[in-house]
């Protein structure tokens, strides 16, 4: 036994030495779960998107390329609009009428249409009221046309560029390529809080819309209508893009035409044009400008 006490104290002076040397040999070779933790994350781009945010990137890229070609900022900031043309009414795809008309609209909720050569008889749509105006005085317009055209007038194109693009509440997508009106387009559609959509088609070549489509549901048999709109033969008027012929469907079918020949941008509408009782005469109002002259 006494034979064996030296290499035993031998051995146990130099096991702590050895084991710690080992420790510290392999804690040099092995890897560190935290470093290596964070060099994976400082190697993952910290920009990156999701398909759905890409995509709803493009669709906004797209309309705003569309607004800027339409005449940017001059564009978003028309104040009012004077139009004058002819229309044309269509049942089942087939003409029912047609007549001249001039249009004054002022942003965003005022429009007065008069239907006659003699500008006597006129629409008139302020607020949510609308009323038809004769010789006998102002009246309010039925129910179902006044809807009719409050729809329209919350789908329309300047209401969702000036308005619905700038909801935070609303969706934007892009939906690919499209063919709309004859033309090769991107499809975008925008949808809001309460879940109504407008879908907008844009020229791949000059940005600027081509058709704009949008569907309800009709209160009393319950069965979804397709309403669309065309935009063609644009012109430049006071810096802006005006489209000259809009064609309007409705199911599948041509409902509208409107042609223009004139288009006038910010000149500073009478008030009394959008007052149902001022007994506004259009016909005075142009006397006394052509007597200025």
């Amino acid at each position: 036994m006494k034979q064996f006490l030296p290499i035993l104290v031998l051995v146990c002076s130099i096991w702590p030495r050895a084991w710690g040397e080992s420790r510290r040999g392999s804690a040099q070779s092995s890897p560190q779960p935290a470093a290596e933790s964070v060099k994976s994350a400082s190697s993952t781009p910290s920009n990156q998107i999701s398909p759905d945010q890409a995509n709803a990137q493009k669709a906004k890229a797209i309309i705003e390329q569309g607004i800027q070609a339409l005449g940017g900022q001059a564009y978003l900031t028309i104040r009012d609009r004077e139009q004058q043309g002819r229309g044309y009414s269509f049942h089942h795809g087939r003409e029912s009428g047609g007549s001249v008309f001039w249009s004054f609209w002022e942003f965003p909720d005022k429009e007065r249409v008069e239907l006659t050569k003699e500008r006597d008889i006129a629409e008139l749509y302020v607020g949510d009221k609308a009323y038809e105006i004769t010789f006998k005085g102002a009246h309010p317009i039925e129910e179902k046309d006044r809807s009719q055209y409050m729809r329209r007038r919350h789908f329309s194109l300047d209401t969702v560029l000036r308005t619905w693009v700038n909801d935070p509440g609303v969706v934007l997508l892009f939906e690919g390529q499209a063919i709309a009106a004859q033309h090769p387009a991107e499809q975008v559609t925008l949808i809001n809080s309460k879940d109504e959509s407008v879908t907008l088609y844009f020229d791949t070549d000059t940005h600027l819309p081509v058709k704009k489509s949008f569907s309800w549901r009709d209160p009393i048999d319950k069965q979804k209508n397709l309403e669309e709109e065309v935009y063609e033969n644009y012109r430049a008027v006071s810096g802006i893009m005006a489209p000259y012929n809009v064609t309007r469907f409705f199911n599948g079918d041509m409902a509208s035409q409107r042609f223009l020949n004139s288009v006038t941008i910010n000149q500073g509408l009478d008030q009394a044009m959008f007052d149902p009782n001022s007994r506004y005469n259009p016909n005075k109002v142009q006397g006394k400008q052509n007597s200025k002259h």
